[in-house]
């Protein structure tokens, strides 16, 4: 199939993707913090949107280019960087892509995704191996986040609060409190459902308060006890407050194991600590193991 045509039922499925839980934003016009990006966090995004303004976008690409030049040299692992381009239907887009062609980076977040013909068209423009993580941050986007995950190519979905509640004609998306308002808790868990439902990976927004890590660590802890497989951020030092808040405890580990080794003695439903376990609760316990490995291995 040519890179230039294809639909979504065309493309394989690309599975979720499995990066860490921390991931970082790095401004695109910004080189040398990519590789240091890189030995914090378990994977950056080169942000080529809001992090970089329009007048020094044509250094930020030039600087993704020469880093896919210099990959090896400079120690960065293709697989764990991401290329955020601007939303389709801007210029810029057309030359944040047109850049990416000329590179091997093919893990894309599309800003702003809207539908999944939009998705259609990042890959078409960047070839079937493409793996897209769709940033879902308007209302139109929320509404289509079912059928934007259902894309085979796309690996993960994120959401962000202030461009969705700017979309609605909001101004704030927290309450005084700091706690999220109930439309934007509403978003939040359509994109983690729509991505559960088919298999992408789900990144929990940006958390802008860099001072408040207690803030941070508690709206992670819930990231991760509903199933999201990352929490990304801005800062360096989010990396470990995301990181230990994504580390399940120790005692849950131990119960973990004893309860999965426990099940090697019965076939069916038994009884555990006085509680019935079946099938449902071992896979909690295997996902409890996995976050804790995902973790270790950060």
């Amino acid at each position: 199939m040519s890179a230039q045509t294809g639909s979504a039922a065309e493309y394989r499925p690309a599975g979720p993707l499995d990066l860490g839980p921390a991931i970082m934003f790095t401004p695109a016009d910004r080189p040398e913090r990519f590789a240091k990006g890189l030995e914090r966090a378990d994977a950056v995004i080169l942000d080529l949107e809001d992090a970089v303004t329009p007048a020094d976008r044509p250094a930020a690409r030039e600087a993704v280019v020469a880093a896919w030049a210099e990959r090896q040299q400079r120690g960065l692992d293709p697989e764990r960087v991401v290329v955020r381009v601007n939303p389709v239907g801007t210029a810029a887009h057309e030359q944040d892509l047109a850049m990416l062609a000329q590179t091997g980076w093919r893990t894309v977040m599309l800003a702003k995704t809207e539908s999944a013909e939009q998705v259609d068209a990042v890959v078409a423009g960047l070839g079937a191996h493409t793996r897209v993580v769709a940033l879902c941050e308007t209302a139109l986007g929320i509404v289509a986040s079912a059928r934007i995950a259902a894309h085979p190519r796309v690996v993960a979905m994120m959401w962000g609060a202030e461009d969705l509640v700017a979309s609605m004609g909001g101004t704030c998306s927290r309450t005084p409190d700091g706690t999220y308002r109930d439309v934007v808790r509403h978003a939040r868990s359509s994109v983690l459902l729509a991505a559960a439902a088919h298999g992408a990976a789900a990144w929990d927004a940006v958390f802008l308060d860099l001072k408040d890590h207690d803030g941070l660590a508690a709206e992670a802890r819930d990231a991760a006890a509903v199933g999201c497989a990352a929490t990304v951020c801005l800062h360096p030092g989010q990396v470990p407050v995301i990181r230990e808040a994504y580390r399940p405890e120790s005692e849950a580990v131990d119960r973990a194991r004893t309860l999965l080794a426990e099940a090697q003695r019965h076939p069916g439903a038994f009884s555990f600590e006085g509680a019935m376990v079946d099938e449902v609760v071992l896979a909690q316990a295997r996902i409890t193991l996995r976050r804790a490995d995902a973790v270790d291995q950060g």
